[in-house]
Order: C-alpha cells, then sequence, then structure tokens
C-alpha cells in the first residue's frame, strides 16, 4: 500500500490541476524509464546468450495466465499513476 503524505500538496504551477497532471506525467516518466533500462539489460543478456532473439521477442504471445498478470499489473499502475486523482476524490467524500 502506498504511503500518503501529510498535509496539502503545495501549488507549483498556475494552479493545482496543472500540478496534478504533472505529478502523473512525472510518475509515468519514472516508471517508463526503469522500464527501458531493465527490458534493454534483459534482451541484450538474452540475445548475447543466445537465448533469444529479438525476432522471437516481437513474436511472442502471450498464454491466459500470463495475460491475466499483465492486466493485473496495468490495473495497479495505472492506480498508482493516477493517485493524485484518486486521492482528490477521496478527500471530497
Amino acid at each position: 500500500m502506498a504511503k500518503k503524505a501529510k498535509g496539502k500538496r503545495p501549488i507549483y504551477l498556475d494552479d493545482a490541476h496543472s500540478d496534478k497532471l504533472l505529478a502523473m506525467v512525472m510518475a509515468l516518466v519514472g516508471e517508463v524509464s526503469v522500464l527501458h533500462e531493465r527490458l534493454d539489460t534483459l534482451e541484450r543478456l538474452a540475445q548475447a546468450k543466445g537465448m533469444v532473439s529479438m525476432e522471437e521477442i516481437e513474436a511472442y504471445q502471450p498464454d491466459e495466465q500470463v495475460a491475466q498478470e499483465r492486466e493485473q499489473w496495468r490495473r495497479e499502475y495505472i492506480a498508482r499513476v493516477l493517485r493524485v486523482v484518486q486521492e482528490e476524490v477521496d478527500s471530497l467524500r
């Protein structure tokens, strides 16, 4: 479970909505950057060791179990990205 900061969220741009959008974009930037580096590392190692080719990676089709696991991850990821919006919705209740 993600920790929540206490107190009001500071406003850095012209309005709170722009700040929230910036926070979501920066969360995505961080996630994508880490994933890109890890994926690049794995692909390079796999290809260098002759384990799998880039063509095989591109042609891969996940089975039902893998598809379900990816969907679960995707839901959790989107929840993290949209956390600032959800916090505001929760505070209005």
